[in-house]
């Protein structure tokens, strides 16, 4: 066997697995050399994973007979097996997938739902934007670029008696300037300057601002406001104002108050009939930028128009007015008071026809004595016309004193217990009472100003010299409710009815903080605080026939076109009998007639009143203050069918005796009211007033105080 052959054939071993059926041996091919086909190289198959290679057969054992044959037949050629196909095992295309472990056809879908999601969305807001609140969405857009303005109403005016103006608003206008549409300042500037009365450079500089909004001027006239609004100045605006002027300067000024910068009332009738004065204010509808300027040429919506106030027809007389501030101020200052007031009244309709309220710039009263009041008194009248106001010695009071300032009245307060034993009949004007100058209570001692011997004196005697341990012993027969009624039947302890601004109903002892000893402090006006109107009240109902009359201080309103419409009477209600009011109104008279009130007396007429000098409380203490007291005088003219009533108070002057500074002012007030309207004289009273007979004794004045 050739190698050849032998290689050749294991080759073919090799390569070719055997057939079963066939001889197990080796071939043998004796002599002859087999030419095959030249076996290809194999290729080295790319191993298939999935695919396993197969194992290759072991051949059958070849039997006797077929061995035979091989030998003698020629050496068979190999039989060439069919070419198995090569698997060419391709590698398995692996899904891509994103960050997100998600396919990218699936990520694609879920970007594209994404989107049409997102695309619903905007439509639908675009829907409920456009159609469903398309309306809301416009008003909104309207109020972020539109803004309410408000139109300023004329505030009412204020009138005296006869129609006169006492306080008026007068129309005019603001000029304002939106300095981003002023294209050339300096030339505007130059032609404002003599309208405004500015000089050019300080409007210049104001228009370089570049603010939107300067006020260039402020309640300019409507004249001048129509020159500037003709010429049409680019950028340049007028807006509405009004100006509150004052005719006849500070008179009055505690009774009608003033303003606020804005125009809202302050102080008196300005303040307590505010809602009346001030109108109804009315508002307009601009376009402005969000910087907040007015866009020019913008149109007007929804304007309301402003409704002017309603003015108010006080009972006040200016000319009696004028008189008793000169009087009082002139008191004020010779007898070196801190302050004083003067009110003047209709008896039957409790119309003020004046009330003065002062006060003294440089008070000297604690702290220095009081010259003489007859020199200073000659020195005040050769002055002629007494200047009133902030610079003088004598200013209008920060507030309406009569109303708002208490203090115990002292012996004006005496005709609660005289009235109220008269109407319970206890007493008449004749009865007489036994009276020392002292007596003693609940443990306590009670004395008359001045000592003096145990007197005999008659109800009318002890209220012209105003005993206060005679009027003590009267309190104690009418008792304490009787007294406490006739304190409210009075007007005490109840607002006036004015609406005035800090006005107070008064302090009074009442039934729960009763004290045995008030049997006596409250007959002569130690206990209870009351203000001046209140006092000037009560004895008003004296003159008016026994029955109260409420104060009054506006008489009419008038419309803005000016109708005049006169306002309620004033409310009224009995006090005593006419029987009572007759003893009082006598017994009163014999005050200003032989009592301490002479000072009082008005030449021609009959007078009928009663004096006051009452202690100072300290405040927070249970005490007085030492050497301080209010001087006062209250009564009527003439006492014979009275026409007139009037109080003068004043507040620590020097002679502290009502009868000696208070009453003289009476007096001339009185006198000149009454010659003003032209109230016949009294038959038979005295024509000149006799200086002796008209300024009593410091004797009989030391009785007053209390």
């Amino acid at each position: 066997m050739s190698v050849t052959t032998r290689h050749t054939v294991q080759r073919a071993r090799a390569v070719t697995p055997r057939v079963a059926g066939t001889g197990g041996g080796r071939t043998s091919t004796s002599g002859t050399r087999t030419v095959g086909a030249r076996p290809r190289p194999e290729r080295t198959a790319r191993p298939t994973p999935a695919r396993p290679r197969p194992r290759p057969q072991r051949p059958a054992a070849a039997s006797p007979r077929s061995r035979a044959s091989s030998a003698v037949a020629a050496p068979a050629r190999p039989r060439r097996e069919p070419r198995r196909t090569r698997a060419h095992s391709r590698p398995v295309r692996q899904p891509k997938t994103s960050w997100g472990g998600v396919s990218f056809p699936r990520r694609v879908r879920l970007v594209r739902l994404v989107l049409v999601a997102a695309l619903l969305l905007v439509v639908a807001r675009l829907v409920d934007v456009q159609v469903v609140h398309a309306g809301t969405y416009a008003a909104a857009a309207r109020g972020e670029s539109s803004i309410s303005v408000t139109l300023p109403s004329l505030r009412g005016g204020l009138y005296a008696r006869d129609g006169s103006p006492l306080a008026l608003s007068i129309a005019t206008e603001d000029v304002v300037a939106d300095d981003f549409q002023v294209a050339h300042p300096v030339q505007t500037a130059r032609a404002l300057a003599p309208l405004l009365q500015v000089p050019a450079a300080a409007l210049a500089a104001e228009l370089h601002q570049h603010s939107g909004y300067v006020v260039l001027a402020k309640n300019l006239s409507e004249a001048k406001a129509q020159t500037i609004s003709g010429d049409a100045f680019p950028g340049i605006n007028l807006v509405d104002d009004s100006e509150r002027t004052v005719t006849n300067g500070n008179l009055a000024s505690p009774v009608l108050g003033f303003t606020h910068a804005n125009g809202v009332g302050a102080a008196g009738l300005e303040e307590g009939d505010n809602t009346l004065l001030a109108g109804t204010p009315g508002k307009e509808t601009i376009i402005e930028s969000p910087s907040g300027v007015s866009l020019p040429q913008s149109p007007v919506a929804d304007r309301v128009s402003s409704t002017a106030g309603t003015g108010v027809e006080l009972t006040l007389d200016t000319q009696l007015q004028y008189e008793s501030e000169q009087a009082l101020a002139r008191a004020i200052e010779t007898s070196n008071a801190l302050s004083g007031m003067a009110v003047v009244m209709d008896v039957k309709t409790g119309q003020i026809l004046s009330m003065a309220n002062l006060v003294a710039t440089h008070p000297t009263a604690l702290n220095s004595a009081a010259p003489p009041a007859a020199a200073t008194s000659t020195a005040a009248s050769a002055s002629g016309v007494l200047p009133i106001g902030p610079g003088d010695p004598v200013n209008e009071a920060s507030s309406n004193l009569a109303v708002t300032q208490l203090y115990e009245p002292g012996s004006v307060f005496k005709l609660v217990t005289f009235s109220a034993a008269l109407q319970n009949g206890l007493m008449n004007p004749n009865t007489v009472f036994t009276v020392p100058d002292q007596i003693e209570l609940d443990g306590s001692m009670f004395h008359d100003a001045e000592p003096h011997p145990t007197e005999s004196l008659t109800a009318t005697q002890i209220l012209a010299q105003s005993s206060n341990i005679g009027t003590s012993e009267i309190a104690q027969a009418v008792g304490e409710q009787r007294l406490l009624a006739q304190v409210q039947n009075l007007g005490f302890g109840h607002m006036t009815g004015l609406d005035v601004p800090g006005e107070s109903p008064g302090l009074l002892a009442n039934a729960a903080q009763w004290e045995p000893t008030d049997l006596v402090s409250l007959p002569i006006g130690q206990v209870d605080a009351v203000n001046a109107l209140q006092v000037l009240d009560a004895y008003n109902a004296v003159a008016n026939g026994g029955f109260y009359v409420a104060p009054k201080l506006v008489q009419a309103t008038v419309s803005p076109s000016g109708t005049v419409t006169d306002t309620a009477p004033s409310a009224t209600h009995q006090v005593f009998s006419p029987q009572v009011d007759s003893e009082l109104t006598s017994m009163l008279g014999q005050v200003v007639t032989t009592g301490t009130g002479t000072s009082a007396t008005v030449p021609g007429y009959t007078v009928a009143g009663k004096t006051g000098t009452a202690q100072i409380p300290t405040q927070g203490k249970d005490s007085y203050v030492t050497g301080a007291y209010m001087a006062s005088f209250v009564g009527f003219a003439p006492a014979v069918n009275p026409t007139l009533s009037m109080i003068v108070v004043l507040d620590r002057p020097t002679p502290i005796f009502g009868g000696t500074v208070a009453a003289p002012v009476f007096s001339q007030i009185m006198s000149y009211a009454l010659h003003r309207y032209d109230i016949p004289t009294t038959p038979g009273a005295a024509t000149k007033t006799t200086p002796a007979a008209s300024t009593p004794s410091t004797d009989s004045q030391a009785q007053d105080i209390t």
